[in-house]
């Protein structure tokens, strides 16, 4: 009797001694997925990414070079459209994919091109102070890393929806600073949902704006440096300016975007509409006029696209930086001094591959789990007693 109760005891002890085993295994393999999926694929991917270099080297011709990251359409989701695990996700995706590119390149300053909200547009004060609180925890950053923004059609509405509360509300949140100088180099930052061209207070406020822009970049250029009308004015460096914006200047459509960021093959012959799509016209023309860039950078299409316009202005329009509007998101590195300026494209990890290396996991720890409990060789077994049968007939 002694000898059965010790033989059940160590059959007994052997079974715990399995599960726990494979329980061991199962936690093992989910940990080490979630920690690739959720953390390390960031850093493999974002490691890749190189900062380009400007064709004169700054260290050369005395110039200091600043490096600037442009990213764009970041939407954060809100209460009304916004299903938790959407938020959870995607948030979550831009959090690891911002603090991970912050760490290993560090940038000086970040740009980002509008639409940081998606229902800012109509969002009620409680709702906008939530948005906020968690925009600041996503894309938060060390003091000494400026952070600057404009806004987009979300973030204040469209023409039609905009509104004096609104445009005020933002820039509380975000400085409404509309030149910003550093290192010899000028960036002009343009509300261009503002730019309407029909005469609205908004509208004549932001061009009233653009044109006092205009004047300051006037003067600091070397012909214009001994004007009277330049006698008052605080000096500048003397650099054509990089504007940005959140829509694009004016364009057909994408039909002349390539690369694997893009519009859709077939989306790209699709016309844009003029004030909605992109800037009217007129609006571009006066922009390209009273400024005079030399580099152009939007967003607002949430795909890629390079655009040479009149006197051979670059306008580079920057992906959506959101799993939520595409499978490839990506960010603009660049490089500049006041008078060169170089840029790459650095893309964060693809969410279809995310998702492909969790389908992996479940199908290995079913496998894991089939072959603990002695069910893996039962289809095979009988397989090959069918073929057994089969053959002596």
């Amino acid at each position: 009797m002694a000898l059965i109760r010790l033989g059940f005891g160590r059959q007994h002890l052997c079974l715990l001694r399995r599960r726990s085993l494979l329980l061991s295994k199962l936690i093992a393999v989910v940990f080490a997925v979630l920690l690739f999926c959720e953390f390390l694929i960031y850093y493999l991917v974002i490691l890749r990414c190189d900062w380009p270099e400007v064709k004169t080297p700054a260290h050369n011709s005395g110039q200091e070079t600043l490096k600037a990251m442009f990213l764009a359409d970041t939407h954060l989701l809100g209460e009304i459209r916004g299903h938790w695990l959407d938020k959870l996700r995607r948030e979550w995706q831009m959090e690891r994919a911002f603090q991970t590119a912050l760490w290993l390149l560090q940038p000086e300053v970040v740009f980002i091109l509008g639409d940081i909200f998606d229902e800012g547009k109509w969002s009620s004060p409680q709702a906008w102070a939530d948005d906020v609180e968690r925009f600041q925890k996503i894309f938060r950053h060390p003091h000494h890393v400026l952070l600057k923004v404009v806004a987009g059609n979300h973030d204040i509405g469209f023409h039609y929806q905009m509104s004096t509360y609104k445009i005020k509300r933002f820039e509380k949140v975000f400085n409404p600073e509309r030149l910003f100088s550093w290192k010899g180099i000028n960036f002009v930052m343009v509300n261009s949902v503002a730019l309407e061209g029909d005469g609205c207070n908004l509208c004549s406020e932001a061009e009233a704006e653009i044109i006092e822009i205009s004047h300051k970049l006037n003067c600091s250029r070397e012909q214009e440096h001994h004007s009277s009308r330049c006698i008052d004015e605080q000096p500048l460096p003397a650099s054509a300016p990089v504007l940005l914006q959140h829509f694009p200047l004016y364009r057909r459509s994408d039909a002349n975007c390539s690369g694997d960021d893009a519009a859709p093959l077939e989306e790209r012959d699709i016309p844009f509409k003029e004030r909605y799509d992109a800037l009217s016209r007129e609006a571009s023309q006066k922009l390209l006029w009273w400024l005079r860039p030399r580099l152009v950078l939007s967003g607002h299409t949430h795909s890629a696209c390079e655009v040479l316009h009149g006197a051979g202005t670059m306008e580079i329009s920057v992906p959506s930086f959101s799993w939520r509007n595409r499978n490839n998101p990506s960010f603009i590195m660049g490089m500049l001094t006041p008078t060169e300026y170089a840029l790459a494209k650095c893309y964060l990890p693809y969410e279809n591959t995310v998702l492909a290396t969790y389908c992996v996991a479940v199908g290995f720890l079913a496998v894991l789990m089939l072959a603990h409990f002695k069910l893996l060789a039962s289809p095979l077994l009988f397989g090959w007693n069918l073929l057994r049968k089969l053959k002596t007939t």
